[in-house]
């Protein structure tokens, strides 16, 4: 049976994630058909009717192969955190991003929705109100946030007459479902290993991840070649900035937990982590250390940005406030297993 009118067919690259399902949920609502490429399979997907493809992200021919008879690209997938081996984020994040360009051009597809991330701009100053116009700065003290560049260059490069692209930033999602933020807040708060620092209350944008997938969704109908979004990026946010350590007390306090207590300067963070960089890495270290240099800028700096351009050019107002989103993760915590986990 042929699709109906106004109905697409999409390949999410990472739609078993946190933000990727999201998006692949979205587009089931309103009737699309989906395909999600992942690492691995999920079974709430297979409950939504979406078919899935498991493979490696910078796998062309995979996935070309999964891309086949698409209208239309979410690529979402990416290696996230906070520390690892640069060839292991080059490999998902720049790679990978080749291997989706080239997966839309060997299926003449159309339109590539990219997920970036506003990291590529932060210098390790504030950034208070900043817009579309901030460059990338020289130097990252993350392989994440470089490789996010690189991949978003590839991306707003690749924008052409066959191929429309946009990125779209969202900054500091979450929400029911999410695996990395909350779960990371409220594991170091449990463990007394969460500490403000400083003591200005530096302003941050976070956004809740269902206004993040449907700026996914209104850029992909907004979207062609020749079209005012084509070849651009666009910051994401719920248009709420608050202080930073105010917002992590909101999430501590929606899983039923005080607030935090200890206090370091920015001065003493930076020190430790780059003596823990240092650490982990002559040592070979498993797993991230406690404190790295971009942790300790990240989280003691003001990064909000102005969304007007998001507004304007892709109809994007944000759904879900703040206040609500911590009621539904308030709802969801006590089942995500996270309250129960022994210290």
């Amino acid at each position: 049976m042929g699709r109906r009118k106004g109905q697409m067919k999409a390949l999410v690259t990472g739609g078993g994630g946190f933000l990727g399902s999201a998006i692949v949920n979205m587009l089931r609502e309103r009737g699309d058909e989906v395909v999600s490429y992942s690492r691995s399979r999920h079974p709430v997907l297979d409950a939504l009717g979406v078919r899935q493809v498991s493979g490696d992200v910078a796998d062309t021919a995979a996935l070309s192969a999964a891309a086949q008879g698409c209208d239309i690209v979410f690529h979402v997938a990416a290696k996230a955190g906070i520390w690892g081996d640069y060839a292991g984020y080059h490999r998902a994040n720049v790679t990978g991003t080749e291997a989706v360009i080239a997966a839309c051009r060997a299926n003449g597809i159309s339109r590539l929705v990219a997920t970036g991330s506003p990291s590529v701009v932060f210098d390790g100053r504030d950034i208070e109100g900043g817009d579309e116009s901030l460059p990338y700065p020289d130097h990252y003290e993350a392989h994440y946030p470089r490789t996010k560049m690189l991949s978003e260059l590839l991306v707003l490069k690749a924008n052409s007459s066959d191929l429309a692209t946009v990125s779209l930033r969202p900054h500091l999602i979450w929400g029911p479902g999410d695996n990395h933020l909350v779960p990371r807040i409220i594991r170091k708060a449990r463990a007394g290993r969460l500490k403000r620092i400083g003591d200005r209350p530096c302003l941050a944008d976070t956004v809740y991840v269902d206004n993040a997938a449907k700026a996914h969704l209104l850029a992909a109908d907004r979207l062609q070649s020749g079209s005012r979004i084509a070849g651009k990026a666009y910051f994401i946010t719920n248009d709420q900035p608050v202080p930073l350590w105010d917002m992590v007390d909101m999430i501590l306090d929606a899983a039923g937990l005080s607030p935090v207590s200890g206090r370091v300067s920015p001065e003493v963070a930076r020190l430790v982590g780059s003596g823990c960089e240092k650490l982990w890495k002559l040592l070979q270290l498993a797993g991230e250390p406690p404190m790295t240099r971009f942790v300790a800028s990240e989280l003691s700096t003001a990064h909000w940005f102005d969304i007007s351009a998001a507004k304007r050019d892709l109809g994007y107002c944000p759904e879900v406030s703040i206040e609500e989103g911590l009621r539904r993760l308030r709802e969801w915590l006590p089942a995500s297993g996270l309250l129960s986990e022994k210290r």
